[in-house]
């Protein structure tokens, strides 16, 4: 598939995922009438994106956002205009109550009163993955849907979740507060299920929702769109996975020699990673002491800067973490300041493979640094430390060089050897093997003996390298008179006219 392809095919399937949240839960109107009338609306916006190829995350979604905040006003006309032909009009648009004495939203979750606020998150993406209009045929599943999305709302929030516990479904009946009369006894602040009057309302907030998912990591969450690192804190989206806290990687250096690059070795190296402080157990506080609200963020774990276009965007708050917690005044650990981590020096044991290269880096899975969980702690929160990363330094070999998985070797061997052929040793990495040389032959002359190289890695064949032997022709020069008789001798066996003669030199012509 094209990249253009790809492109076109993501566009359409975010086009139809900003429909179905945008219309899913607009009160009064028909499921199906919200869908064609918003797709209608979306389509010019997604055809523009895609010829002037709008791939920026934060543009793209903004100006979906603002194409189906536009288009939820546009239709909440466009029904009105044709359902009050065939009924009497309508006085208000407010909804009914979302929870009835009978809609536990424990019950429609199914969790318990205890679980954690993961448990809920995933109680609840469980249950909109199940029961989403588009993907359910369930006659129900829209109902299912709304509910399940309701009683996450509330138990998102601590303030509503707390009064649910306190008082139950008495407290969002239609008489009393903290709905409002007014309102619908909508435990949000408003009628529709995002805190406003209308589908969005008030509760719509440039990127985020007051249901507490906030709009751009649910964008991130479908499109894949999540950059490195951990994830924003704070955020109650349900759509993210379990967070992790992964500390930095650390490295070292290891020397070895040429023989143990081929044969693989085991080495004993010093290392000086960050620990968690078994003092504060990585919370960064004294003991007794507890973390207050953030006050840069008003423990949200998020700032809002305002953008161009009366937009606002989120980021993660830098003092807190996204925690919207931090460590009071002298409430620091002494052992760790604060950090959660401390210093700790240990020597451990590192297996380097057979054939490894001058350069190559080698990972040990969790002997890094552990994450600096002293700022961003969070008790339901996994952690994890990071990997150590060994730079290997191969020192050169007096005979043997290396090119990939073959070892070169030079040999060295006398004229008469060369002129008349014979036999040699020739040392290889697991000792000497007898090689045989030809008649004649000449410096740069090679030869190959298969198998006798470095172990390959990473190749999806196993197996070793080569050893290539090249042969270096060893000129005397000096000769005594017996030698130079000799050679002057098979200078005129051999026809040779251009060699200077001193014993025999009447042969000399």
């Amino acid at each position: 598939m094209s990249k253009l392809s790809i492109q076109r095919f993501t566009l359409q399937k975010h086009k139809a995922f900003y429909v179905s949240i945008y219309t899913t839960m607009i009160p009064g109107i028909p499921y199906t009438f919200n869908q064609a009338s918003m797709v209608t609306r979306i389509t010019p916006f997604v055809r523009l994106s895609r010829k002037q190829n709008l791939w920026n995350e934060i543009i793209f979604h903004r100006n979906i956002q603002t194409s189906c905040r536009s288009a939820s006003h546009l239709l909440r006309r466009k029904y009105d205009s044709i359902s009050g032909q065939l009924q009497p009009q309508r006085q208000s648009f407010h909804s009914s109550p979302i929870f009835h004495a009978t809609k536990d939203p424990y019950v429609v979750l199914g969790v318990s009163k205890g679980a954690s606020a993961a448990d809920i998150k995933k109680a609840y993406y469980g249950l909109a993955k199940k029961f989403h209009p588009d993907t359910c045929k369930e006659p129900d599943a829209k109902d299912k849907f709304a509910e399940a999305q309701s009683a996450y709302e509330l138990l998102s929030d601590p303030q509503k979740k707390a009064t649910w516990d306190q008082y139950g479904a008495a407290a969002f009946d239609q008489d009393s507060s903290p709905g409002g009369a007014n309102m619908g006894g909508n435990p949000f602040g408003g009628a529709g299920p995002f805190g406003g009057a209308g589908p969005f309302g008030a509760g719509f907030r440039g990127a985020e929702f007051t249901g507490g998912i906030n709009f751009e990591d649910l964008f991130r969450s479908f499109t894949g769109g999540t950059a490195g690192g951990r994830r924003q804190r704070g955020s109650q989206n349900p759509f993210e996975q379990e967070e992790v806290l992964i500390g930095e990687s650390i490295e070292a250096n290891v020397s070895i020699s040429f023989v143990e690059a081929a044969k693989g070795t085991s080495k004993k190296i010093t290392i000086n990673p960050c620990i968690t402080c078994k003092t504060c157990s990585g919370s960064g506080l004294k003991q007794g002491m507890k973390r207050s609200k953030c006050k840069h963020c008003e423990g949200t774990g998020t700032r809002l800067h305002f953008v161009s276009g009366g937009f606002q965007m989120a980021s993660t708050c830098n003092m807190c973490g996204g925690q919207g917690m931090t460590i009071p005044k002298n409430g620091e650990c002494r052992t760790c300041s604060g950090e959660g981590v401390v210093r700790h020096r240990k020597t451990i044991d590192v297996d380097i493979p057979a054939g490894v290269e001058d350069g190559m880096r080698l990972r040990v899975d969790g002997e890094g640094n552990s994450p600096i969980t002293g700022t961003a702690f969070n008790s339901n929160s996994k952690s994890q430390p990071g990997d150590l990363y060994i730079l290997i330094n191969v020192a050169t070999d007096p005979k043997f060089k290396r090119s990939g998985a073959d070892v070169l070797y030079t040999a060295t061997i006398p004229l008469t050897t060369a002129l008349l052929g014979g036999e040699i040793k020739v040392p290889t990495l697991d000792g000497e093997v007898n090689v045989k040389v030809a008649t004649g032959t000449s410096t740069g002359d090679k030869i190959t003996l298969s198998g006798l190289g470095m172990k390959k890695i990473g190749e999806r064949r196993s197996g070793n390298g080569n050893l290539r032997v090249e042969f270096k022709v060893s000129m005397p020069k000096y000769l005594s008179a017996n030698q130079r008789t000799v050679v002057e001798m098979l200078a005129d066996e051999l026809g040779d006219r251009t060699a200077r003669r001193i014993m025999n030199v009447g042969r000399n012509g």
